[in-house]
């Protein structure tokens, strides 16, 4: 991404802003593991949205007047040679002006003193009748998260500065990441190419006494040929009964003659990522009973590909996926009735990706171009020891949908076909 999208993204964010505001946008800071290591760091994903900056205590201010007039801001971390020395160089005010397109860079110690001189001041707005307020990126997941650095500032702006309203930018950037400009489009596709090369090795290498971790391994070593960034979440990978986990992560366990691998990962290209899943017999055959439940999601799957297109409500998406592919398990005499599909489709069916693989937006009524997200069919029959999903990433098109995961191997067919050739 070049500057004009994130130039644009905030511009975006402010258009929708009361007038005499202030936003304030952190990047987050470092949190520790043990003694003097930390975690590595992970720069906020609505932050880098709008600026492009990758770094830690980086903060984003910007004012909007009483007129609608916008000014902004950028707080870096200054020169430190020592520091520098240990934990790599960091981004220069001129860097920091290219890549986010703020042209006014200063030092984040400074940050403090302007945040004051900003809000001691009340910003008055003649068209309200009242002071301004304070949008900061107020979200948790769960209550029990740790606090971040918006939320210490939420408390010091209720104890010394009352009289400013609190605003939620969240609910603002939310809606913004919920339609995918071009050029996030066209980097989840080289995301998508990097994923498919990872399950390609995976499905390659595949046979029966083959640990967990080998297979991440061998996942792991295509994504590092073509980015430093990594995969976009945490792997599942998984043999056996250990598919019945839906958040694996041990990677200890090993792969036995018949038994299914499922996998569920992604890679990330210019921080868009992926999400793909698909399931695959060990030995590179299909037994009979693994064949009937892959085609029944297959099938489930290429209906939903088939029906999915503006329009259409996000509901839907989901409640489709269950009672199609209850319908077809019913038929094929796995399930006895279609209200207990519980029993074998254990998760939901569909999530937004972007900049999060469970992407941040604002949960959509209806689906709309632009719109990314991944239609996931997943079966875990325990009696027969067969769990497995298969998950592709949907793009929302003018007048239907495209799979862009459609070229990593999905049919009985082609995967045994892969496996052969190994």
């Amino acid at each position: 991404m070049d500057k004009s999208f994130h130039t644009g993204n905030r511009e975006r964010l402010y258009a929708a802003m009361k007038p005499a505001s202030l936003l304030v946008m952190f990047a987050g800071t470092d949190i520790r593991k043990t003694n003097d290591e930390y975690y590595p760091f992970y720069t906020e994903r609505n932050f880098y949205y709008l600026t492009g900056l990758d770094s830690h205590e980086f903060v984003l201010l910007a004012v909007k007047d009483a007129s609608g007039a916008v000014s902004e801001r950028i707080y870096i971390l200054p020169p430190d040679p020592m520091e520098e020395r240990w934990t790599g160089r960091r981004i220069k005010p001129q860097e920091a002006e290219a890549l986010s397109g703020i042209r006014d860079v200063r030092y984040v110690a400074q940050f403090e003193d302007d945040f004051h001189a900003l809000a001691a001041g009340g910003h008055y707005s003649a068209a309200t009748g009242s002071f301004g307020q304070v949008y900061l990126d107020l979200f948790r997941v769960s209550p029990k998260d740790i606090d971040r650095p918006a939320h210490h500032l939420l408390r010091r702006i209720q104890s010394d500065y009352p009289f400013l309203a609190i605003e939620n930018a969240n609910a603002i950037l939310r809606r913004l990441r919920l339609i995918k400009q071009p050029c996030e489009i066209t980097a989840i596709r080289q995301a998508e190419k990097v994923t498919g090369e990872g399950i390609l090795a995976m499905m390659k290498a595949s046979k029966p006494g083959m640990y967990e971790y080998q297979y991440k391994a061998e996942f792991d070593r295509v994504l590092g040929w073509h980015s430093p960034q990594g995969p976009a979440f945490p792997s599942i990978i998984s043999a056996g009964r250990n598919n019945f986990c839906i958040h694996y992560y041990s990677y200890t366990g090993q792969a036995m003659d018949g038994d299914m691998i499922l996998n569920d990962v992604g890679a990330q290209h210019d921080s868009l990522m992926t999400d793909v899943s698909r399931g695959w017999p060990c030995n590179g055959r299909f037994t009979e009973k693994q064949k009937l439940l892959y085609e029944c999601a297959l099938a489930t799957s290429n209906h939903m590909f088939s029906i999915i297109r503006p329009g259409m409500p996000m509901a839907d998406v989901d409640g489709t996926i269950r009672r199609y592919n209850a319908s077809l398990l019913c038929d094929a005499g796995v399930l006895d009735k279609p209200e207990n599909i519980s029993r074998y489709m254990w998760h939901g069916g569909a999530h937004h990706v972007g900049y999060d693989v469970h992407d941040v937006v604002e949960r959509p009524e209806v689906i709309a171009p632009g719109m990314v997200f991944c239609v996931d069919v997943g079966i875990y029959h325990e009696e027969w020891g067969i769990g497995f999903r298969l998950e592709d990433n949907c793009l929302v098109t003018e007048e239907g949908c495209e799979n862009l995961s459609a070229a990593i191997p999905r049919t009985v067919e082609d995967i045994e076909d892969v496996m052969c050739k190994k």
